[in-house]
């Protein structure tokens, strides 16, 4: 991250080698969030079609994979608010990362389809910030 902080501060990502290493940086970031950091807890409770048990027997509220969804989305605002320093493009993350998955989960689109959409919002952020829009 040392790099990625020092390329942001000295505009150095406005090179090609320096959009490469932070669209690779986002795209590690998404996998860590999308994989280890979410959880079966999290991948099948942000799902409405997806009614989960309470392990004390308690019903979890009808609006719970609301807060599911919103909290895997936030974990990946964050990474892109750590990656890149913008809170705009967290927010921005946030607002897409929220609906590509609401999406998947409404089988408007697929695993694959759903991987392409998140890595198609890296690109949009790291071309902006190569042209110096946004960060």
């Amino acid at each position: 991250m040392d790099f990625l902080a020092t390329a942001l501060s000295t505009g150095a990502l406005n090179s090609p080698v320096g959009a490469l290493s932070l669209f690779f940086a986002l795209v590690i970031g998404h996998a860590i969030c999308d994989f280890p950091l979410q959880g079966p807890f999290l991948a099948a409770g942000k799902n409405r079609n997806i009614k989960m048990p309470d392990p004390e027997g308690d019903p979890f509220p009808g609006n719970l994979w609301a807060y599911c969804l919103t909290a895997h989305s936030l974990v990946h605002s964050g990474m892109v608010w750590i990656v890149t320093g913008s809170a705009l493009f967290a927010l921005i993350e946030f607002i897409c990362h929220w609906a590509i998955d609401f999406g998947k989960c409404e089988k408007w689109t697929n695993f694959a389809g759903d991987q392409a959409f998140h890595i198609l919002c890296k690109v949009g952020f790291t071309v902006a910030i190569y042209f110096g829009v946004g960060a």
